[in-house]
C-alpha cells in the first residue's frame, strides 16, 4: 500500500475543491478503513486559485436568480478564521476520490475497504509548518519523541513558526516561550477552548 499515493490522489482532490487534505490514514482490524481529513484553505476558493461555480439561488418570492457563489456568503468565510467543513464538502471529495482509488488500483488486496471523509475535528492535528503558522493564538498541545529542554510535553498558545521551529508561548509559574523544532514534534493538536 503506498500512502503517499494515496495521498496524492486527495490532494488533487481537495485542491480542486478549495480545499486541503490535513491527514491521511490506513487502518486495518475487523475492516479495512481509509480515513481522510479535510479542511478549508485559508482564504477560500480565491486562495486556491478555484474559479467560482454559479449558484442558484431562489428569492422570497421563489423566483431564482443566478448568483456568483464568490459573493453569497463570501464575506462569512473570508471573516471567519478557521472556516467549517460541511457534509457537501466531505461527500463531494468522498466521491471523487472513491473514483479515483478503483480507477488507479490504489488500494490493494481483497475488495471491500471503507473510506471516511470528515473534517478534523476542533482538536485537529497539526502536521505542516503552515499548520503552526496558520493557527498562531491558538491553545495547542504538542509531545515530542526526545526532550526538548527538559521537557517531552507542552501545552500553551502557539505564536508562531520560524527557522525550523514552532514558537509557542507557555504559562505557568512563570510565563515562557519555548521553540520546537518541528522534526522533534511526535504529535500536536489544537486545545478546544470554551
Amino acid at each position: 500500500m503506498d500512502l503517499e499515493k494515496i495521498r496524492g490522489a486527495a490532494e488533487r482532490v481537495a485542491r480542486s475543491e478549495g480545499l486541503e487534505i490535513v491527514d491521511v490514514e490506513w487502518k486495518v482490524g475487523k475492516q479495512r478503513f481509509l480515513r481522510v481529513y479535510i479542511d478549508k484553505v485559508p482564504g477560500g476558493r480565491e486562495a486556491a486559485n478555484i474559479p467560482k461555480p454559479a449558484a442558484v439561488i431562489s428569492d422570497a418570492v421563489g423566483q431564482i436568480l443566478r448568483q456568483d457563489s464568490g459573493q453569497v456568503g463570501a464575506a462569512e468565510v473570508a471573516n471567519d478564521p478557521y472556516p467549517k467543513i460541511s457534509h457537501a464538502d466531505c461527500e463531494r471529495v468522498s466521491q471523487q476520490l472513491s473514483v479515483i482509488l478503483d480507477v488507479e488500483d490504489l488500494i490493494p488486496g481483497p475488495a471491500g475497504y471503507t473510506l471516511e471523509v470528515s473534517s478534523p475535528g476542533m482538536d485537529r492535528a497539526l502536521k505542516k509548518a503552515a499548520d503552526f503558522e496558520r493557527f498562531k493564538g491558538r491553545m495547542a498541545k504538542i509531545s515530542t519523541s526526545e526532550p526538548v529542554g527538559e521537557a517531552k510535553f507542552f501545552e500553551g498558545r502557539l505564536a508562531g513558526f520560524a527557522d525550523g521551529k514552532v514558537r509557542m508561548e507557555l504559562k505557568g509559574k512563570e510565563a515562557r516561550t519555548v521553540e520546537v523544532p518541528l522534526e522533534a514534534i511526535r504529535k500536536a493538536n489544537l486545545v478546544v477552548e470554551f
